[in-house]
């Protein structure tokens, strides 16, 4: 009888769960990967509802539907956009659109990874460099652009990651150089050698290059020492991620923004062509919340 009692509650509150469809907005802390950031998220809603689950991480014992829109490095943090039901199927439109980070940068040292988990492999001086020469410089990062992005990245070759194959010691060729967005670019803060940016960006952008390419620039060398991702579409780091302790499925309904079955096959709202970066947001914003 017992088992009778608990049966019907566990049944409701994940039906509940997986009646959801829509977007909302995570805290990602430095560390972990974002796979394994989304994987505790579903874990923890499972454990709410009152599931076991032996491994989320094998799609056909997946019970909720879900995914996140952009990854972001393992040391980085800030928002992680999250889509659940048909909302993962909106995510490859948000990727497309505006998202905001604030990057520190260290000159002098560029490591194999071009961020601070990596190992240095060169260092140059850096004593010659102003914050008007720094300010000067960015000016050629904005606007369209052509980046590198870095091999140690989320890009695959032949199925697989190639910082996955990289630290397998497995010989990779940097990705062609491909068209980037860059709306704004502004240095906050230059105490060397250590810099500030706050980068406004499209889709497909690295950071880490952007910082790389920088120091270069500089006639030194540079990495990302941290990151922080503040804006992604609609989403801020300010007003709506859930840090982990706020990861409940009442929250998520508070904060969910819904979308129904038909919504993925909506085209975006036409804007004026003067500001095509606003597609994306402004098809998630046109949504009730």
């Amino acid at each position: 009888m017992a088992g009778n009692n608990t049966a019907a509650p566990v049944t409701s509150s994940l039906s509940k769960l997986q009646s959801l469809h829509g977007l909302f907005a995570i805290y990602k802390k430095p560390g972990p990967t974002s796979a394994a950031v989304l994987f505790s998220l579903k874990e923890a809603l499972l454990r709410e509802a009152g599931v076991q689950q032996t491994n989320p991480r094998k799609r056909k014992q997946q019970q909720l539907k879900m995914g996140h829109g952009g990854t972001l490095d393992s040391a980085a943090s800030g928002v992680l956009v999250v889509g659940v039901g048909n909302g993962t199927k909106m995510l490859s439109r948000l990727l497309t659109g505006s998202k905001k980070y604030v990057a520190v940068g260290e000159l002098g040292k560029a490591t194999d990874t071009l961020d601070a988990t990596g190992t240095v492999i060169l260092e140059k001086g850096f004593e010659h460099i102003t914050r008007p020469d720094m300010e000067d410089k960015l000016k050629s990062f904005t606007g369209d652009i052509m980046q590198v992005p870095p091999l140690y990245s989320a890009l695959k070759k032949d199925g697989e990651r190639l910082s996955n194959l990289l630290r397998k010691s497995v010989k990779v060729e940097a990705k062609p150089a491909r068209p980037v967005t860059v709306y704004s670019l502004t240095l906050q803060d230059f105490k060397a050698p250590l810099f500030t940016l706050e980068i406004e960006c499209g889709g497909g952008f690295y950071v880490r290059s952007l910082v790389d390419e920088l120091g270069k620039a500089l006639s030194s060398c540079a990495h990302v020492k941290e990151l922080i991702r503040t804006k992604q579409g609609p989403f801020t780091l300010q007003d709506h991620v859930l840090h982990e302790d706020q990861w409940t499925l009442e929250n998520i309904l508070r904060s969910l923004q819904p979308c129904t079955e038909g919504d993925q096959d909506l085209d975006p709202p036409k804007l004026p062509e003067t500001n095509p970066e606003r597609k994306e947001e402004a098809l998630c914003l046109s949504r009730p919340v």
